[in-house]
Order: structure tokens, then C-alpha cells, then sequence
């Protein structure tokens, strides 16, 4: 068989994307494409047509048509097979079968169609070696990166060591000459009685040798002095003499691993407060205003693969924090909820706030309106908790779904989807088990994706799930046969807004019913969320 081009053109016949694999004028191959609508017999379902000189084998791909123009000496049963790979290949690349996407991956469609013909002959290859080469990515490779990552890592954590190490014979250095080290003047006042300062070794100068060995192993350093100040006489006792005979790097370990009398630096070093500990990721920063209202919700959920849930836990509390006294005397009405979740959402109010009941009024106020919220501390004035196995109440669906195939691997498409319309997810990473050995070629995917050499997973991580982009998917393939060592598959994520729909539509004064300005801080966080 001799295949001479292979087209993708509109149903009148113009050409999208083409390549010729024998030489043809661009000309020529206009001339064939826009003769070829034309020669489609009407009322029957052949896919292919010959002129004088060329056969076409053609397949509708909705308003395009994707066909190869072959000579009639040619195999059609060979040129039919070939069609259908060119066709698979173009519906894996493109999301759709439109001219715009055909347009977007037109370079790698003409670099795929190469690898299946060359020079007019088809090539012995399959989907999944396109695929491979089209990635170029390589199992070996992935491992030497991993390789040198590690390398990378233990590089700079020895170099933290040395670091630290450096830092700590620095100090140790200022702690010694501020106990008496050189440069303090003779004792008794500018050498008039004859008394000096007696170290408890001394080193004779040595001319400076250029050395390639770290600092911490160097022999050359500066007269070593103990924190105990000097001392009269010239007699040394046992220890001194031990030090001596063992050289300064005995003095400096005995230094840095025992602790030695204390002593006062004139250059004290501050101390920095450790950095708080940030949970909130990407989430967006909040101005607190004179009424802030802190709502914070858990959630733990165990969904099965197949459908359905093991459990489901919700649990959530608002906190209301008061900085003006002058807004102390307030009640809190609470927008309708968007989810109804009927009688199986339990509330509970703090002792002094009036009875909350879900269904009604959705008012938080205390018992005894002529007394105020307590003023510069957060007080818990309402808690709710759910637990259940209602799989419409989860905010994110998971469906993983692993596919053997014939040459010993998995073919596995996974896709999420916002359910919650109330919440906004953020920083959001799902990770799928890989079989041991097993490392991904990914095919599609949206967002970014990573290996975790640490529990051997890949981690999918998407940056923020809302309203206007809900839904992704994520397709690779990987050796292993079996589809249970895809699961459990985890989730994690910070949220923005509540499931249980708790979230403020106003704050008023109790005696006046003036409006207040209030803000809000409504978070989810998980503790459990995965697919088994």
C-alpha cells in the first residue's frame, strides 16, 4: 500500500489539516480535496471512492471528514485499518472533533500521523506506542530524575548541617573571648605588676595553608579558652593536659555536645519567634471588622467506588468575636440554606443564646436582650453536626476507573466534580496508588500533575474548584493488571464557604434594629476523604 496524504477537511472539501508522505504540490492536494465531496455517492454507506488516478478512504468526523488518498494499487482492507488509527488518534488528541481544536493541536496530529506512515508505508505501531513517543517520556528517565532529586535534597540538608555546625563554632568562638580571650589587656592594668592572663593552651603561629577540607575539619584555628576566666600560676591540671594532648578538635566537640559553665555574652542574639502555622493555603485573607463572625466546618467522608457512601461526617461551629463594645447588644440572622438537609442536621446554641431552630426564623440572639456578647473574645454561640450516608451532600465526586488491557496494563480515567455550589475548593490534590514498579504516562489532564516518591502515588493537583470550572479529568496508563491497587484514592483540599449553608444575611443592633457592618470568615477543612 502507498499512502499519499492523509486530510482532515470541511464537508465542501476545504483542508483543515493534511500531510502528504510522497511529494505533491500544495496544488495538487487542493485539487483532490476539493474534487472529493463531489465524488461521495448519496444513498449509501461505502467509505471509500476512486477516481482515474487516486482512491479515497474516508471516515465522517461530525462536520469534517478525515480520509486518506491512496493509490488504487493499494490494500483498502490495510488503508481501512490505518483509518481507523489515524481516527483514534485525533480523538485523543483533540477534546472534540471541532475545526478550532483541530486547528489547536494541528502540530501534534501532523507529528503523530509521521509516526504512523513514513514515506507512504504504514508503520507497525499501536495507540499506546503513539502515544509514548508523542510524550517522549521514559520510565528510565523518570527514575534518574527521582534519583537526582533525592541527591538534590540530601545535598542541602548537608549543607544546612554544615551550616548549623559553622553557626555553632561562631558562637562558641564569642562566648570564649568574652570570657577573657585576647585583646582584654594585661591584669592589674597595662602590664605594671608583671601578672598576665595564663591560657589553658596555646598554639604556635602556623603560616596559612590552603586547604579544600570543610572549615569544621580544619586543624588551624584560634586559641581555644574555657568560660572560666584566667588563671594564676603556670601549673595545668589533668584535664588542661588531656586537651592539650588531644588538640582543639576534642576541645570543641567536649564544647559543643556537653554543656559548659554558663556564661554571659556582652552580644546577645535574639531569638525569632517561631512562624505560625498557616492552615488556611490559598484561601484569600479576611479584614476582620468591629463584628466578625468565624464559621469553621469539618468534614470526613468515605465514598465507594462503585457508588454510594461508608460514611459521612459534618461537623461546624460559628464563633462570634466583638471588638466595640457599641456592638455588643447585636442579633444575627442567617441567609436561608441552599442544601436542605431536613431534621438529620442537628444544631446546638451556647446556654445564654436563645432557642435556634433551623427550619424558622435562623436567628442567633441571646436569651436576655438587655444584656450584650462578651467583648475582645471569640464566643461559640452555635455548633451543627450531620452524619449520614447521602452521597448528595459531599461537596466533591471522585470517579476513578481503572481498565486492564491485553498487554498487562491499566488503562485509568479519573474525573471530579463540584456538588456544592456553596463552596469554593482550593489547593486541591487527589492521590491515586500506582502498582509497585508502575510509573504513569499521562495522556490528558487538567491541572498539574506530580509523582510522589514518598507512598509511590500520583498526585493530581488542582488549583481552585468553583462555580465556573467544576469538573476535570485526567486520563494514564500504567503497568499492572490489577485495578484494587488504584484505591484507596485520596483527597485533600481547603474550602471556602459551608456545606451545611450557615452563612450570615445580616447583623442588626437589638434596640435599634440598625444595620451593622459585619465581616465573615467561613472555611471547610477535611479530616477523612477518600475512595476505597
Amino acid at each position: 500500500m502507498v499512502v499519499l496524504a492523509a486530510s482532515i477537511c470541511t464537508k465542501g472539501g476545504k483542508a483543515v489539516v493534511s500531510r502528504q508522505f510522497r511529494d505533491m504540490t500544495k496544488a495538487r492536494i487542493e485539487s483532490l480535496l476539493a474534487s472529493f465531496p463531489k465524488l461521495i455517492p448519496t444513498g449509501t454507506q461505502h467509505t471509500s471512492v476512486e477516481t482515474a488516478d487516486v482512491r479515497y478512504v474516508y471516515q465522517p468526523l461530525e462536520d469534517l471528514y478525515i480520509l486518506l488518498i491512496t493509490n488504487k494499487a493499494s490494500n483498502i482492507l490495510q488503508d481501512i485499518e490505518t483509518l481507523h488509527l489515524f481516527a483514534r488518534v485525533v480523538s485523543d488528541l483533540c477534546r472534540s472533533a471541532e475545526q478550532r481544536e483541530i486547528l489547536k493541536k494541528e502540530f501534534e496530529l501532523l507529528g503523530a500521523f509521521d509516526e504512523i506512515v513514513s514515506l507512504g508505508y504504514r508503520e507497525q505501531v499501536n495507540l499506546a506506542q503513539i502515544r509514548s513517543v508523542m510524550e517522549m517520556e521514559s520510565h528510565e528517565e523518570k527514575i534518574q530524575e527521582i534519583i537526582a532529586r533525592n541527591k538534590e535534597a540530601e545535598a542541602k540538608e548537608e549543607l544546612k548541617r554544615r551550616a548549623k555546625q559553622l553557626e555553632m563554632q561562631r558562637r562558641e568562638q564569642q562566648r570564649r573571648v568574652a570570657a577573657g580571650g585576647p585583646g582584654g589587656g594585661n591584669y592589674l592594668g597595662g602590664g605594671m605588676s608583671g601578672y598576665a592572663p595564663v591560657p589553658q593552651r596555646y598554639d604556635a603561629p602556623v603560616a596559612p595553608i590552603a586547604r579544600t577540607a570543610s572549615p569544621a575539619t580544619s586543624s588551624v584555628r584560634a586559641p581555644a579558652f574555657k568560660g572560666s576566666g584566667m588563671k594564676l600560676g603556670g601549673k595545668k591540671t589533668r584535664q588542661a593536659e588531656l586537651l592539650d594532648a588531644l588538640g582543639g578538635d576534642a576541645l570543641l566537640s567536649e564544647d559543643m555536645s556537653t554543656p559548659g559553665t554558663p556564661v554571659v555574652s556582652n552580644t546577645p542574639e535574639p531569638v525569632a519567634p517561631p512562624a505560625p502555622k498557616n492552615d488556611r493555603g490559598s484561601l484569600p485573607p479576611v479584614h476582620a471588622e468591629s463584628v466578625h463572625v468565624v464559621i469553621r466546618e469539618t468534614i470526613s467522608a468515605e465514598m465507594v467506588r462503585d457508588g454510594g457512601l461508608d460514611n459521612l461526617e459534618l461537623k461546624g461551629d460559628m464563633n462570634l468575636q466583638i471588638s466595640d463594645p457599641d456592638f455588643a447588644k447585636v442579633k444575627i440572622v442567617l441567609a436561608p440554606a441552599a442544601v436542605n438537609f431536613g431534621p438529620e442536621l442537628q444544631f446546638k446554641q451556647h446556654p445564654k443564646v436563645d432557642k435556634f431552630v433551623a427550619n424558622r426564623d435562623r436567628v442567633v440572639s441571646l436569651k436576655d436582650p438587655s444584656k450584650g456578647f462578651p467583648v475582645g473574645q471569640p464566643l461559640a454561640v452555635l455548633k451543627w453536626r450531620y452524619a449520614g450516608k447521602d452521597e448528595s451532600y459531599v461537596p466533591l465526586s471522585i470517579n476513578c476507573w481503572p481498565t486492564p488491557s491485553n498487554d498487562g496494563t491499566c488503562e485509568v480515567n479519573i474525573e471530579y466534580e463540584l456538588e456544592n455550589e456553596g463552596v469554593t475548593l482550593h489547593d486541591v490534590v487527589i492521590s491515586i496508588p500506582l502498582p509497585d514498579g508502575s510509573y504513569p504516562t499521562v495522556s490528558s489532564h487538567t491541572g498539574e500533575w506530580a509523582l510522589n516518591p514518598s507512598v509511590h502515588a500520583l498526585d493530581w493537583n488542582i488549583p481552585i474548584i468553583n462555580i465556573d470550572d467544576r469538573s476535570g479529568s485526567m486520563e494514564f496508563s500504567v503497568g499492572g493488571d490489577d485495578p484494587g491497587a488504584f484505591f484507596p484514592v485520596k483527597v485533600s483540599f481547603i474550602g471556602e464557604g459551608t456545606i451545611a449553608g450557615v452563612h450570615l444575611a445580616s447583623v442588626t443592633k437589638v434596640e435599634t434594629g440598625e444595620e451593622v457592618v459585619y465581616s465573615e470568615d467561613a472555611t471547610l477543612q477535611i479530616e477523612n476523604y477518600t475512595v476505597v
